[in-house]
């Protein structure tokens, strides 16, 4: 079935109740904690990896006497949502905060691992976030799992001397880019437009998101998986039918051989997010001042769109006792200026409050010099990203695609393309379901 991500359900219990794996830890205590005056400071614990977080905690710290904030610095991605769930099954151990990919915000609902502050942050706060973006800590529905924090915008990066070197046009659409890939290949068989990354699967999902696809839903009170649908198997022919002409890399990226193809200049371009420009300063230093960055080419030019790859957002877990505090803070850390200005300048991060956006990026990334409106034109791509609604098995989706189009890319093959997405679609709802959820075809 093709899903519609602009759901709403009736309620946040319909959706508690459609999260049939959730554990017994119940809700976010709020009785009795509310009043800051009545036993002193109220201390509260913030796990997070972002870099030099307490130097923006501290801000908060010298402003609120009465909510103090302690940073615990944790590995992201998967051991910090295993270490979380951990302490949420035990009943202790818990934050009061925790930063959390969106990818992993319907695991970590599932798990009663979430408060919903849905009555504890400014409603109005919504209208701050692209969204794409918003949908992400909803999941759809009037409830309110986090705070968003950063994103990661997707767009095309490529060497502007190279590409006036060899007389070509910045593609603006999925065929340009196509005939650009061929051209490079013509004038320089060792030269690549960009390579197909089997390991990368968020870096798929974004482009899939670009689309329009959206792989898992949520009706009524049953998930619903539809990652064999059309967006989707559109993005698997494209790239499917590039590799196996050859016009493009079906190499990794992150290896050794990449980073040196990114600097030496056979790799001449990137479809990335909004923080490439951090990895090509680690890995192509010698590059710097020739890259530029444009829109994502285009499946209709009439409605532009992006997807995205990353991002973060910060939620209140459901062993805070004190989550009205909880969600104050961590409204002030993604939405305030003070707070973003000192996000970017510590963090480095792109923030997700569009509001702050200016007054926070006021100069592109250095290695990006050369491209005064970087910022400018990374907000107004920001904005064309669709809603892209996550199931509590992103793990497994990932997991089956690394297999899958590891398969079909060594094999170099179109129809193995096409195969993959039907295998991922197989194994998530078999998944799902042997997990115990409400599945619908």
């Amino acid at each position: 079935m093709r899903l519609h991500t602009g759901f709403k359900l009736a309620s946040t219990i319909a959706v508690t109740a459609l999260l049939a794996t959730a554990c017994s830890g119940g809700e976010a205590s709020t009785t009795g904690e509310d009043d800051q005056s009545a036993a002193g400071p109220v201390d509260l614990t913030f796990w997070t990896w972002a870099p030099n977080m307490e130097n923006v905690v501290e801000i908060w710290n010298d402003e609120n006497p009465d909510i103090q904030v302690t940073v615990n610095k944790q590995d992201g991605g998967d051991p910090a949502v295993t270490k979380l769930l951990t302490a949420i099954q035990a009943g202790s151990g818990a934050p009061d905060i925790m930063q959390a990919e969106y990818q992993k915000i319907p695991t970590l609902v599932s798990s009663d691992a979430l408060a919903d502050i849905a009555g504890d942050v400014d409603p109005s706060i919504a209208e701050g976030f692209p969204e794409g973006v918003w949908n992400a800590v909803t999941l759809g529905s009037d409830a309110v799992y986090a705070v968003p924090q950063d994103s990661g915008p997707m767009e095309f990066y490529y060497r502007a001397d190279v590409f006036e070197e060899l007389g070509l046009d910045v593609p603006t659409t999925w065929d340009e880019y196509a005939d650009v890939a061929r051209a490079v290949q013509e004038a320089d068989p060792e030269k690549y437009l960009g390579t197909f990354s089997a390991t990368d699967a968020g870096w798929f999902t974004g482009l899939a998101q670009q689309a329009g696809a959206s792989w898992w839903g949520i009706d009524g009170d049953a998930w619903s998986v539809s990652i064999d649908s059309e967006p989707t198997r559109r993005v698997a022919e494209y790239w499917g039918g590039l590799v196996e002409e050859g016009v493009i890399d079906n190499k990794p990226m992150y290896t050794p051989e990449w980073n040196a193809a990114l600097n030496d200049g056979s790799q001449i371009g990137w479809l990335s997010a909004v923080w490439a420009p951090g990895v090509l300063q680690g890995n192509a230093p010698d590059t710097a001042g020739l890259w530029e960055m444009a829109p994502m080419p285009q499946w209709d030019s009439a409605a532009p769109a992006t997807g995205n790859w990353g991002g973060s957002a910060v939620a209140v877990t459901t062993q805070s006792e004190h989550p009205a505090q909880a969600a104050e803070f961590i409204s002030w850390l993604n939405t305030s200026q003070e707070a973003v200005d000192a996000l970017v300048s510590e963090a480095g991060i792109y923030p997700a409050y569009t509001p702050a956006q200016a007054g926070a990026l006021s100069a592109p990334p250095e290695f990006f010099s050369n491209q005064p409106d970087f910022y400018e034109l990374a907000g107004e791509i920001a904005q064309t990203a669709g809603s892209f609604t996550y199931g509590p098995n992103v793990n497994v989706a990932y997991s089956a695609y690394n297999d899958e189009f590891g398969r079909a890319a060594e094999a170099r093959s179109q129809s193995e393309f096409l195969q993959a997405v039907e295998s991922m679609q197989s194994v998530t709802f078999d998944d799902l379901e042997s997990s115990g959820f409400n599945v619908t075809e």
